[in-house]
């Protein structure tokens, strides 16, 4: 029996992973749609316990960030995703927050985002553009 549920949970974090994966791509095609700049999808799974991917897009404008932000929040309407909480930005409105729980999407502007360097922070995660994790390996295998 306990062997059995051990299984069940194994396969539903798998399947939990595989969803996670597809929707972070699909959140990252959203932004590059709608002229997000230098979209990242960083696949963190494995490395804490608290979120799988961190997507990362630069905004050029304050009302660039809101247009996004409410993609954004169309998209999980429409894909029944729950957003934790509030958007937050920081005072000067450079950077939101969008709150997924196993996606945390990053609007920030140039300035922020050169600051901050979210990428670098979680070297050597492999950053993607427009792949999920998972074809980002398949073609790395293929080569």
């Amino acid at each position: 029996m306990e062997d059995t549920l051990r299984e069940t949970d194994a396969a539903s974090t798998a399947a939990s992973a595989a969803v996670s994966a597809a929707a972070s791509a699909a959140v990252g095609a959203l932004l590059q749609e709608h002229n997000g700049q230098d979209v990242s999808v960083l696949d963190l799974r494995g490395m804490n316990n608290w979120t799988d991917f961190f997507i990362i897009a630069t905004v050029t404008s304050n009302a660039h960030m809101d247009g996004l932000e409410r993609h954004v929040k169309e998209f999980c309407r429409e894909k029944e995703i729950a957003i934790l909480g509030n958007s937050r930005k920081n005072a000067d409105d450079e950077w939101r927050l969008i709150d997924l729980g196993s996606m945390i999407i990053h609007l920030m502007s140039r300035r922020a985002r050169e600051f901050y360097e979210l990428e670098r922070l979680w070297a050597p995660i492999p950053a993607s553009r427009g792949e999920t994790p998972d074809q980002q390996a398949h073609s790395s295998k293929s080569s």
